[in-house]
């Protein structure tokens, strides 16, 4: 009984000495790991910090996005009350204009009519060809060289005033002339921080700022709704107008309705300026950090 009762105390010793010592290996394990890479673990930690400011520099607010925020259904009659006339659309300069002149007796009207233009598909073989209309371009004094009539005046009138005015002139050389014109050039510029920035035609000539932001796709969550400019040429004179898409007051402004040729302008808001300031910072940064690790590692290596 007193040697098994050694044996066992002895067993007892022996197992605690080794836990001992295992806890001991283990712990000056992982002191020398800590010891050898604390200083890259360092370098993981600041690069985890500078992409997390980053991440933040870069978000955008929910009030940002939001469209006319204090619009209410209260609010309509009052914008219904002082809600612009839809503009009729005005010949500008430069305009090109497509004018026709039909009446019972088709022969009459030929020398009223420019020549449509006949072309060969150039990658065609076959003799068929296709036809397209000649246009009026609106010289720099206003006026339109029209075939018998000479020269037309029509800048700052409106489609159904060109048409009266022709209508007028053939009086007496046509029996019951119809007059057709349209605008072959009318469209829109929309540009900056939109999804699709480009030109887009005006549908009938008549356009609003909104309609001509979904036609390009909408804002992105880097453009600025609240400063929306709007570029205008009127005879000759650029105007500058900035309108605040977050308001209500758009639908008043003279500028919702958008002209031939008018250009839209959507800036970016801050999260993009510094997006793009911080990639450079990033990159730079980022070069930075991999150098120091690299010659980290290859001390600790020497130091091995």
């Amino acid at each position: 009984m007193i040697y098994i009762k050694i044996c066992s105390e002895n067993h007892k010793n022996a197992l605690k000495f080794a836990y001992v010592k295992k806890k001991e290996y283990l712990c000056g394990l992982i002191y020398n790991y800590y010891t050898k890479n604390r200083k890259t673990m360092f370098l993981r930690k600041e690069l985890l910090l500078l992409l997390s400011i980053l991440m933040l520099g870069s978000c955008v607010s929910r009030k940002q996005l939001t469209y006319f925020r204090t619009l209410s259904s209260e609010d309509a009659k009052e914008i219904n009350e002082h809600l612009p006339s839809l503009p009729e659309p005005t010949v500008k300069i430069n305009d090109a204009l497509i004018i026709t002149v039909t009446a019972l007796d088709p022969e009459a009207v030929l020398p009223y009519n420019l020549p449509s233009v006949s072309y060969a598909t150039p990658t065609s073989s076959v003799v068929p060809t296709t036809s397209s209309f000649q246009y009026y371009t609106v010289d720099a004094q206003g006026c339109i060289d029209f075939p018998v009539l000479g020269k037309l005046y029509v800048e700052g009138m409106t489609q159904s005033e060109v048409i009266n005015l022709i209508q007028e002139k053939l009086k007496g050389q046509i029996v019951d002339p119809i007059v057709t014109m349209r605008f072959l050039n009318a469209k829109v510029t929309v540009l900056g921080e939109v999804r699709s920035p480009g030109n887009y035609s005006l549908n009938n000539g008549r356009m609003t700022l909104l309609e001509a932001l979904g036609a390009a796709g909408d804002v992105t969550q880097y453009g600025r709704r609240d400063n929306v400019l709007i570029i205008r040429d009127v005879r000759g004179q650029l105007e500058f107008v900035r309108l605040d898409l977050s308001s209500d007051d758009i639908f008043t402004s003279p500028y919702f309705y958008l002209q031939q040729n008018d250009v839209v302008v959507v800036e970016p808001n801050q999260a993009r300026t510094t997006s793009n300031q911080s990639i450079g910072l990033w990159l730079s940064m980022v070069g930075t950090v991999a150098s120091a690790a690299t010659v980290v590692v290859s001390v600790l290596s020497i130091s091995k």
